[in-house]
């Protein structure tokens, strides 16, 4: 069965942005299934427009600033 974006619903999505990055933690669902965390990364264009980036490693301050959120995601799973 190939993959329908219908059937994934977004449960939760909070964010941490500066300057130039936003990096966003969520809350998924696919086909009323289990829930699943997910992080991504995205990086400001000269545009001002953000863009998918691969995560990667993450720096201290980063780590720092979506534990928060990522507890919070977490409460949301069960």
């Amino acid at each position: 069965m190939p993959y329908d974006r219908g059937l994934d619903e977004r449960l939760f999505s909070k964010s941490y942005e500066t300057e130039s990055e936003r990096i966003s933690v969520s809350v998924h669902s696919y086909n009323k299934g289990k829930k699943k965390l997910q992080i991504a990364r995205e990086s400001k264009t000269g545009q001002g427009d953000f863009k998918f980036a691969k995560l990667g490693r993450m720096t201290k301050e980063e780590v720092e600033s979506i534990l928060p959120i990522i507890q919070e995601a977490h409460s949301q799973m069960d």
